[in-house]
Parts: C-alpha cells; structure tokens; sequence
C-alpha cells in the first residue's frame, strides 16, 4: 500500500472514533515519496477549507524557535548556558532560586513556579478569568501569573515542563538583543529560513490564509478567540505552515541558523521525561533501544493541537498541523509505525 493510502487510512480511522473530525494539514516527505493533504475549514462561518499554505497556530510547538534564539547569543558570546537567570533579567523574583540558570530553564528543570502546571491544572482557558486574555501580549504580561509564587523544586533536580521557564528565556532574548521578542524570532529564524508565512499574528488581526481554532464538537463549536493570549510569545503561540516546518526542519539540520556544534547541544537529549522521550533544548526526542529515533515538537492549546517531526536515520519530515482539539498526536504515532516498518 503506497504511503498516501495508509496515512489516509490512519486519518479515517481517527475520525471514526472522534466527536470532532480531524481539521488540518498533513505533510510528510519519507522514502522518496511525499504526501500532502489538508482537511477541514480555515473558517467554518465562511466556508473557507484548509490547504497546505495554511497557518495554523502551533502553541507550544515553536518552544524550539526560542531555543535557537537563546543559543545564536550564546555563539555571538552575549550569553551563557551557566548565565544564571538573576544576572540577565531585569526584574526581582522574590522566591525564586538564585542558581536558577538558562540551562535550566531550556530542560525544564529549574524549578521555577509555571504559570500553567500540567502537573495540577488541566484547563488553560480558566487563566483568563481574571486577566484579559488581550493584555497579554509580551513576556513580561506573563510575570503577575507567576513571578512571586515559591519554586516547585531546586533546580536540576527533575524535569518538569514550565511554560514559565521559556516565559523567562523570551525575557532573556529581549534583554540582550535589544529587540522585542517576536521581532527577533521572525528576522533571525523565519527570514533566515525562508518562512515567509509564519509569524506571531495578533489575533484580532489575522492575515490571509490563518485557520480559526476550533473548540468543541462537528455539530456544536466555537472559535477560541477568548481562550489563548492575544499573540503568542516565547512559551507558544506562532503560526506555520506544513510547508515552512520542512523549511526550518532543513535550515536547522544544515547548520544554516547554528553552527554544528550549537546544534548538537540543542539535540542532545538533555532531561529525561520517560523511558523513551528525552527533552533537549526546546526539542522532543524519542529513544528507542538506547538510540535516538526523532526529534519532534508538539503542542496544545485550546483549538490548537500539532505535532512535527525529524527521523533521524531516514531523514523523513512528518508535519501535523490542526485548528481544532485532537488528532494530531494520534496521527503522528500512525506515521510513526509506518515508517518503523509497522502496521
């Protein structure tokens, strides 16, 4: 079976079993072939159907592009992993850690109190009950949500996600760039690979061809537009397109934004959050029998979920990108065990 089939089936199969139908666009360029589909709508209201220059919201998907920000200043000597986060922010965090540093930050392991701990929290929308989701707009709009809480652990001494951590590393970026966080990510990583369609676009102003993300059921649904910060930042919150990952995927494997060096430091498996999945910097990897397999982003917000990945040994791309909930974690693991040769 060609391998345009068996995704095809892959998808069939989730929407089957799903209250709402898989809305999106998939990619994938493995063994010499190349599948692109799209499905769903960009906008309901308007009839307007998803395609594959569609940009779709990838929450915590481009953790990674700050990675990459934070590792260029540390090659042009302006920063260090070991730079500890007292020294390079300007502002007090009271309860905070002074050995916090950005190498913490970057695993997941400083202990930093998060603004959204999956650890106890399950529903990001309940955030903004008490601030308006349109005055968060920058890094330091996220500071009230967290910086005067006590740490969660001394840092190093186990991984567990923090949104704040990379909250502080968009906070980094600006203090030493001298730029605005999102203005640096769109010239020195979008520009500089080409994707011309991605960017942090305020939701009250999308551009052509942006999906709306959807909350809900087929039948009974509504947009997120009050559920997710009015543009995104360094935690999450970029737009993409499938085709634009295959651009960054191959400017970031080619040494085209770090040098080889810098790159095997952002790939290296880091934290361990399982057996089988390892944290980088800003960057998933899967382990399998002791080897790492791929390396991958997710992520998820309210009407926002999607999954993009680098095999290692076949140098296939498997792009998933969705405007609604569910589906493209289930997705990709199908395309997982079809290019591991099973079925």
């Amino acid at each position: 079976m060609r391998l345009a089939n068996q995704i095809e089936a892959i998808v069939q199969d989730f929407n089957d079993k799903a209250a709402m139908s898989f809305s999106g666009s998939l990619r994938v360029n493995a063994n010499g072939e190349r599948f692109e589909q799209s499905y769903g709508f960009a906008n309901r209201s308007e009839g307007i159907r998803n395609n594959a220059d569609t940009r779709f919201g990838i929450a915590s998907g481009c953790k990674i592009f700050t990675a990459v920000a934070i590792a260029q200043l540390v090659e042009q000597g302006k920063l260090a992993y070991d730079s500890l986060l007292k020294d390079v922010v300007d502002h007090s965090f009271p309860a905070f850690d002074p050995r916090v540093n950005v190498h913490h930050l970057l695993t997941h392991t400083s202990g930093v109190p998060d603004y959204f701990d999956e650890e106890t929290m399950s529903h990001y929308e309940d955030l903004w009950n008490t601030i308006p989701t349109y005055r968060i707009k920058s890094p330091s709009d996220f500071l009230p949500l967290f910086d005067t809480q006590e740490m969660k652990f001394a840092p190093g001494e186990r991984f567990s996600y923090c949104n704040s951590g990379f909250v502080l590393l968009g906070l980094i970026v600006e203090k030493i760039s001298g730029q605005s966080f999102t203005s640096y990510i769109e010239e020195h990583i979008f520009r500089s690979c080409g994707m011309d369609d991605s960017g942090y676009f305020a939701m009250d102003r999308l551009p052509e061809r942006t999906a709306l993300g959807y909350i809900g059921t087929d039948t009974d649904w509504r947009t997120n537009q009050f559920s997710i910060p009015i543009i995104g930042g360094a935690d999450g919150g970029a737009y993409t397109t499938v085709r634009d990952l295959d651009r960054f995927w191959d400017a970031l494997l080619s040494f085209r934004l770090l040098s080889e060096e810098s790159t095997a430091l952002l790939l290296h498996p880091h934290a361990a959050s399982n057996e089988h999945t390892s944290y980088g910097y800003g960057v998933w990897i899967t382990i399998i029998d002791g080897k790492p397999f791929k390396y991958f982003v997710m992520g998820s917000d309210p009407g926002v979920v999607m999954l993009s990945s680098a095999y290692l040994q076949s140098g296939a791309y498997a792009h998933v990108l969705a405007n609604v909930e569910r589906g493209s974690g289930i997705i990709a693991s199908g395309i997982d065990r079809l290019l591991k040769g099973e079925r």
